[in-house]
C-alpha cells in the first residue's frame, strides 16, 4: 500500500506511525514509515525494514546469487528479504515465505507484497512443521525466525539444522540470522554455531554489527 507523498517525505525527518496492533505471538506490533520504508517492530526487536534490513542486505553481498531460482524464507515478516533481492539485486526469484503470525502475514499482504513483481507463496505455520512436511528443495534458504528477540529452542537443535540441510538443493546456500547484541546472545550464537558447523563443516560466520549471519559455505 502506497502512503501519501507527505507521509513519505515526513518519514525522512522522523518516524511516522502507521498502526499499532498485536497478536497471539507478538503482544506488540508497531508499524512505522521510516525513510520511506515500512518498519515493523515488536517490543524488543525490528522484524522488517525494507531494503534497510541490513543483516540480510549485507549478507547477500557475501554469497553468489547467480544460480538461484527458488528461495525459502523462514520468518517472512514484512517480506524484507524478497524486497531486498528484487529492489536492490534486481532478482526475480520464486519465494516461499513461512510466517507463524497471521497478523504479520496480513500486514505484509496489505503493505508490501503488492509492491513486488516476484512470485511469493505464503504459508502461515511454524518453521519446524513446514520443513517436516515440505518436500521441495531450495537454492537459497534464509532462516530469520524470532519471537520478539528470541529464537525458539526447537529451531536451534541438530535435528532442525539437518532438516535445513536436507531442504537445500545441491550447491544451495543457507543464511541463518542470529542475534549478538548481548554477552548472552553471543554465547548462544557461539554454542549453536558448533551444532551448525557439525552439519555444515565449511560454515562461516559473517558479522553485521549486532547480528551474526551463519552461512553454510
Amino acid at each position: 500500500m502506497q502512503q501519501p507523498f507527505y507521509k513519505r517525505w515526513l518519514s525522512y525527518l522522523t518516524e511516522v506511525p502507521i498502526l499499532s496492533t498485536g497478536s497471539d505471538y507478538n503482544e506488540v506490533l508497531d508499524l512505522f514509515l521510516v525513510k520511506g520504508r515500512y518498519q515493523l517492530c515488536t517490543e524488543k526487536a525490528i522484524y522488517s525494514y525494507g531494503d534497510k534490513y541490513d543483516n540480510f542486505a549485507n549478507a547477500f553481498r557475501q554469497v553468489s546469487l547467480d544460480n538461484v531460482n527458488d528461495v525459502l524464507v523462514l520468518g517472512l515478516g514484512l517480506a524484507s528479504i524478497p524486497y531486498i533481492l528484487e529492489k536492490i539485486h534486481h532478482k526475480n526469484f520464486v519465494y516461499t515465505g513461512v510466517e507463524i503470525d497471521d497478523e504479520v502475514v496480513y500486514l505484509a499482504s496489505k503493505y508490501v507484497l503488492d509492491e513486488l513483481k516476484s512470485e511469493v507463496h505464503v504459508y502461515t505455520t511454524d518453521a519446524y512443521t513446514f520443513l517436516s512436511m515440505d518436500e521441495s528443495r531450495y537454492d537459497l534458504i534464509c532462516m530469520d525466525v524470532f519471537v520478539d528477540d528470541t529464537i525458539p529452542d526447537e529451531l536451534q537443535t541438530e535435528e532442525f539444522t539437518e532438516m535445513l540441510r536436507d531442504t537445500l538443493a545441491p550447491g544451495g546456500t543457507l543464511i541463518y540470522n542470529r542475534l549478538a547484541y548481548t554477552p548472552e546472545d553471543q554465547e548462544g550464537t557461539h554454542r549453536y554455531f558448533e551444532i551448525f558447523k557439525s552439519v555444515f563443516p565449511q560454515a562461516r560466520i559473517y558479522e553485521t554489527g549486532g547480528n551474526r549471519m551463519l552461512i553454510n559455505h
